[in-house]
């Protein structure tokens, strides 16, 4: 919407239109940044402006999140027996301030914004059913795991696809040289690692698989999720940014270049302002929780931007915490399989903190202090090459 403003004044004013010359100052719609910040506090405001009718209808609707019994997890039942009934599917909150501020800041022509936006809702969508069974059954099952995990790979598969086929796609160099769109590139390397070709389309999908797991893993406590995901969204958002501009990703950073990807920094900027609006209500004591809602399209969606920048590989640096989160599972599961005992005291990890005798809040600070410095550092590595 304020993209085509500019563009309505623009010709206007080659026109030389009179109210164009007294209205020059919508002139600054034209840039990403100033799209960028208004994205932001738009995205900010809607949820601040509704979370509070938000919160009040999921009660009176009884949606709470359902309890683990202390027979499932004995001591941690203790721990976060107070969270019984505070309403689930928050996430909402944060995928329809996305929707309204991308669609008043972006610019609606970019093919990279809609993939992003349908990956994201897509994953919302399955979130909401998985939390929607949790509710309706009171137990933490849901969507059994072979059709959630069925259900993202056809969400990652029509992602990839349609990256694939965009005409955006064809757009990419590296070091003024063209980039082919199934080369996978590596952080610290000025060549593609590997020519993938159509399995490039396989790998995108795991990415977006693995990176909505993860995330969901990690939304276990209050805030929790969503301020790593805060660290990770500014992170790609810069990169974002570099990625769309000539000079910087050719001639300095020597990184995949496409003019297309700036639009992904409104994206981006939106989420962060959704993100940070919900954590007002979600830290601890947490008002609301974002549930699979929230958790699986947020993790999805940094997915496809990573994708999309062909920074794939640098989700284990900025993301590390989550990876961690989900590591921590797989070993966990493993070490019982083979050996009988229990690697953790509970997975996924920050659980396990939690029964050293941290507290909650000790746990979730930390773990935001890892994700900024994981952050920093892989904005950090970008240039040393």
């Amino acid at each position: 919407m304020l993209y085509f403003i500019y563009e309505l004044w623009a010709q206007a004013n080659a026109a030389g239109a009179e109210w164009a010359h007294n209205w020059r100052w919508l002139n600054i719609f034209q840039y990403i940044t100033v799209r960028s910040a208004l994205g932001c506090l738009i995205a900010f405001s809607f949820v601040v402006s509704i979370a509070p009718k938000m919160i009040l209808k999921l009660i009176s609707l009884k949606l709470g999140q359902p309890i683990r019994s202390a027979e499932e997890v004995h001591k941690l039942n203790e721990l976060h027996g107070a969270k019984k009934g505070v309403p689930t599917m928050g996430g909402i909150l944060i995928i329809t301030g996305v929707w309204v501020s991308v669609l008043l800041a972006a610019k609606l022509d970019n093919t990279f914004i809609w993939v992003t936006l349908f990956g994201m809702t897509s994953l919302a969508i399955l979130g909401f059913m998985d939390d929607y069974l949790k509710i309706k059954h009171q137990n933490s099952k849901g969507v059994s795991s072979r059709g959630k995990l069925i259900a993202q790979a056809l969400i990652g598969l029509a992602v990839m696809f349609m990256l694939q086929f965009s005409p955006e796609s064809a757009n990419y160099q590296l070091i003024k040289e063209p980039l082919s769109w199934g080369a996978l590139c590596v952080p610290l390397m000025k060549q593609p690692l590997w020519e993938m070709g159509w399995l490039y389309i396989i790998f995108g999908a795991a990415v977006m698989i693995a990176m909505s797991n993860v995330v969901n893993l990690t939304d276990g406590l209050d805030g929790l999720a969503t301020g790593c995901s805060l660290s990770a969204i500014f992170a790609y958002a810069i990169m974002a940014y570099l990625a769309h501009h000539y000079v910087i990703a050719n001639e300095y950073l020597s990184i995949p270049q496409n003019p297309n990807l700036g639009e992904l920094l409104v994206f981006l900027s939106a989420l962060a302002g959704a993100c940070f609006a919900f954590m007002w209500y979600n830290c601890h004591p947490a008002q609301v929780f974002m549930g699979d809602t929230g958790s699986l399209a947020i993790g999805g969606a940094l997915g496809v931007v990573a994708i999309a920048i062909k920074q794939e590989l640098m989700l284990f640096v900025v993301c590390a915490v989550f990876v961690i989160e989900g590591l921590s599972v797989v070993i966990q599961i493993i070490g019982f399989k083979t050996t009988g005992k229990r690697v953790f005291k509970m997975a996924p990890i920050h659980h396990h903190f939690e029964l050293l005798g941290w507290k909650e809040t000790q746990v979730t600070t930390r773990f935001w202090m890892i994700s900024f410095f994981c952050a920093v550092i892989g904005l950090l590595i970008l240039k040393i090459v």
